[in-house]
């Protein structure tokens, strides 16, 4: 005869309140040591994130002291140019103009590598955001058109950094009309 399975006599049964509390206990320290691993990876992330953004930090700040190496290097040809021109004990006009357009050919080629620009206006539409007018003349020209420039302008990739001042052509002056003869 069989033996009638009481309740909790199965293999898959627990095997008392113990085994109940030792299964508890193994989850609790499984979750703890999850939660352990997960704070850990969490600390390592901040501290490489806070890391990153120190570093970026530092690069933000070395660019802006550093930034203008390049074109500081470039400008010491120029300087040197013109102590040369002036340790020179007896200079002639030509020797003097040479070594001006032999600077201003290093200072224009200085200037282009640093994508620094001229505004030359001269015969454009007066434009507010690189021109400064600072008068208006009578002129044949358009009226808004630029007609004199008084000193260049100069762009930094398209950025004004001094705008070109100007004088603008006015509204024409008109002829006062005649009156009709014999009124």
């Amino acid at each position: 005869m069989d033996d009638p399975i009481t309740p909790g006599q199965g293999q898959d049964a627990p095997a008392g309140p113990e085994a109940g509390q030792a299964d508890l206990a193994g989850r609790l320290a499984a979750a703890e040591a999850e939660v352990a691993r997960l704070n850990d990876e969490f600390l390592r992330a901040l501290a490489e994130t806070e890391n990153t953004r120190r570093r970026a930090a530092d690069d933000v700040a070395r660019a802006h002291k550093y930034g203008n190496e390049s074109f500081a290097s470039d400008l010491l040809a120029v300087r040197d140019s013109l102590e040369a021109a002036l340790a020179v004990e007896a200079p002639t006009v030509e020797s003097l103009r040479t070594g001006v357009e032999l600077t201003y050919r290093q200072l224009s080629a200085a200037f282009e590598k640093a994508a620094l620009a001229e505004i030359d206006p001269r015969g454009e539409r007066f434009d507010p955001r690189r021109h400064q007018a600072l008068s208006q003349v009578e002129s044949d020209q358009e009226p808004n058109t630029v007609v004199n420039v008084l000193q260049k302008g100069y762009l930094l990739n398209d950025r004004v950094v001094r705008p070109a001042l100007v004088m603008v052509a006015g509204e024409r002056a008109r002829k006062p009309q005649e009156p009709p003869r014999g009124a």
